[in-house]
């Protein structure tokens, strides 16, 4: 008998032998916004908050392991029964590149820190080229209101950011149903 046939049964019979498994993986859950309860400890109240995964289709120059996110905070209905938008959030984990941006009327002397955002929503032809307000971690931006409108209710949303390397950082994020945001946050309030 030659050696290799008996290398083949064992092989077939002992799945350790020799042959790689991978663990078994988890079902692929849809994408969903995830709900957490948070507290203002400085200001005593609770809120909601929204998380929603997104993916990189180009990282940043530091290689951040973590996706991006999309973060939506809110005050729950209250006694007249409406909910409060607080704030919305792109985190993307790598320091942005942030310019200083003259307001429209100058009072003194002040500049606004701003990151400039391009996203497109549903593969549209166009890209939106806007500039978000810098948080202070700088590694995330504040979405304005009408554009987290426009991002909701797409199917699909592709954002790109610079790092403060100026390289480009692309995301991605596929958009699940918007209605437990839009009435946990009454998005639609002005």
């Amino acid at each position: 008998m030659k050696p290799y046939p008996m290398l083949l049964v064992m092989a077939f019979a002992c799945p350790s032998f020799g042959v790689a498994q991978s663990a078994p993986q988890p079902p692929s859950s849809a994408h969903a916004w995830r709900k957490s309860q948070q507290t203002n400890t400085a200001d005593a109240y609770t809120y909601s908050r929204f998380t929603l995964r997104g993916t990189f289709l180009t990282a940043s120059h530091d290689g951040v392991a973590n996706r991006p996110a999309l973060v939506v905070n809110c005050i729950p209905v209250d006694d007249r029964g409406k909910a409060l938008f607080l704030t919305a959030n792109l985190i993307v984990g790598s320091t942005l590149k942030v310019v200083w941006v003259e307001p429209d009327e100058i009072r003194g002397i002040s500049y606004f820190p701003k990151v400039a955002v391009r996203y497109r929503t549903d593969d549209a032809k166009k890209e939106v080229d806007e500039q978000w307000s810098a948080r202070s971690d700088k590694i995330s931006t504040s979405i304005p209101k009408h554009s987290l409108k426009d991002i909701l209710r797409a199917h699909t949303v592709t954002m790109t950011v610079e790092d403060d390397q100026g390289k480009q950082v692309a995301m991605r994020f596929d958009m699940p149903d918007p209605t437990l945001v839009e009435q946990g946050c009454n998005v639609d309030e002005p």
